[in-house]
């Protein structure tokens, strides 16, 4: 049996759209930016929203998803096409930045109170690719390994729903260099996978 309706995922969207739950901890306050439809078979958990992406309200909206783009092989009208494509971060909001220059996890109140209620209504997803730490420790639990490299390393166990990768952003260029593997053996079946579903 399918679950939920559209009008079901429509008024959850709502929903989450109108959630502060942790406006006092936010420093540019709520706006939840995530995109959603019954149809999508792709599914993209990242980890927040940085400044750029709450500015516009456009996930991805960064060089980080140029660089996740160019690792999907595909292009922006389809990658922001809900329709096809559930783009679901842990966390809806922008959390904020450290001292280091970084910015901070996720709230850890998002992804408890609104994951598994989205899930429900997105039925048909094939592929949930795990976008960084966050995401990976939250849906592969204890079949983690204990590193984010050694995850992503391991991805053929978590096939076919799930599929690690770490996140695009610029500190990940090093990160490849040292792991020539990322583009020679996950590349082209991240490709693949991502184009069966498309």
């Amino acid at each position: 049996m399918v679950a939920g309706s559209g009008r079901d995922l429509s008024e959850l969207l709502a929903e989450i759209d109108a959630c502060d739950i942790c406006a006092a901890e936010l420093p540019l306050g709520p706006r939840p930016v995530l995109r959603a439809s019954r149809t999508a078979r792709l599914m993209v958990i990242g980890q927040a929203p940085g400044t750029r992406v709450h500015e516009t309200g456009i996930p991805w909206n960064d060089k980080s998803g140029e660089r996740l783009r160019y690792w999907l092989d595909i292009d922006n009208e389809t990658f922001y096409d809900a329709a096809r494509i559930a783009i679901v971060p842990m966390g809806f909001c922008y959390p904020g930045r450290d001292q280091r220059g970084g910015d901070f996890p996720p709230r850890p109140e998002c992804a408890p109170m609104w994951h598994d209620r989205l899930l429900h209504e997105l039925p048909y997803i094939e592929l949930t690719l795990l976008v960084g730490g966050h995401a990976q420790k939250r849906y592969l639990g204890g079949r983690a390994r204990s590193n984010l490299t050694e995850t992503v390393h391991a991805w053929q166990d978590y096939l076919p729903d799930f599929m690690p990768i770490p996140h695009p952003s610029w500190r990940t260029t090093a990160w490849a260099r040292n792991n020539p593997w990322f583009a020679t053996e996950v590349l082209p079946e991240l490709r693949r996978r991502v184009a069966e579903c498309l």
